[in-house]
């Protein structure tokens, strides 16, 4: 299959932009002749006509409006790949971030926000963590979000940066917390778990050290439907505050007055490159 020639679609372009071959080729330093024998190449490439002449002055046609479009975007983007590799860029390309599916939607909004007021663009995907790691191993995500770091074999070049570490309790309706011991209230209630492995170890401890064997209503994979359950009365959530913090500040959901001892912890895993993406150091920093 033959390939486009950039070079004659540089020139093309700069016909097109002059509306006449002869200030082009003066401007592009090249024979008159040579730039016809360039652009007639690119027509028999495309297998349509790019000008009409209208007297002196060469006109597009459909095709070469089209093929003009094209090459000024292809362009600038090459431009922008030399400015976003000197460090003088001024387009910020978009930001990829991959969550967990067990992390908070209220701490990724958290994490986020900076870039968000910074009208930056940004694609936000979520699933397991290996998926993740192997994207962002694959630098086709810029930064992946967790609450664990990743493990010693998954690679060096991976950083994981503690952003933040918050206590884990129970919340649920108000009616759901009027028990006067943590025992009775795990021994009662039924319980909504995140799968996130932290919470699970910690809970299935807590509930061995008071000899209850406690009802789990939902297992869950994601912190919004962890959220969304507990609010709906079904159980009584274990996570850290900042997932139900709406509905703890409206009252809808209320915190039982007991001390867990279960500590979860958020992390920004990236990979080490020599050019991440503008908008990493600061939201690392903040």
């Amino acid at each position: 299959m033959m390939h486009l020639n950039y070079h004659h679609l540089r020139h093309f372009r700069e016909v097109a932009h002059e509306g006449n071959l002869t200030r082009a080729a003066e401007k592009l330093n090249v024979a008159q002749s040579a730039l016809s024998v360039q652009i007639r190449a690119l027509e028999d490439r495309l297998g349509h006509p790019l000008f009409e002449r209208i007297g002196r002055r060469l006109e597009l046609t459909e095709v070469g409006r089209i093929a003009l479009d094209h090459a000024d975007r292809i362009f600038e983007t090459g431009q922008e790949l030399l400015t976003t590799l000197s460090g003088a860029g001024s387009v910020v390309p978009p930001f990829r971030v991959g969550a967990a599916s067990t992390l908070s939607r209220n701490f990724q909004l958290q994490f986020l926000r900076p870039a968000l007021q910074a009208a930056a663009p940004i694609v936000l995907s979520s699933g397991p963590d290996a998926v993740l790691l192997d994207s962002l191993k694959a630098m086709s995500l810029d930064v992946v979000l967790s609450t664990e770091p990743p493990r010693q074999a998954v690679g060096a070049d991976l950083i994981a940066h503690r952003l933040d570490a918050q206590a884990v309790g129970l919340h649920g309706t108000p009616e759901r917390l009027t028990h006067a011991t943590l025992q009775q209230l795990l021994a009662a209630e039924p319980f909504i778990i995140p799968t996130d492995p932290t919470i699970r170890a910690g809970f299935t401890a807590l509930s061995a050290q008071y000899g209850v064997m406690p009802t789990i209503i939902a297992d869950v994979d994601d912190m919004a439907m962890v959220r969304l359950l507990a609010r709906e009365g079904v159980g009584v959530a274990v996570a850290p505050a900042v997932v139900l913090r709406d509905e703890l500040s409206s009252g809808l959901l209320a915190t039982a007055p007991f001390t867990l001892d279960i500590q979860e912890s958020f992390f920004a895993i990236t990979l080490r490159r020599s050019f991440p993406h503008p908008l990493l150091a600061g939201l690392l920093s903040a």
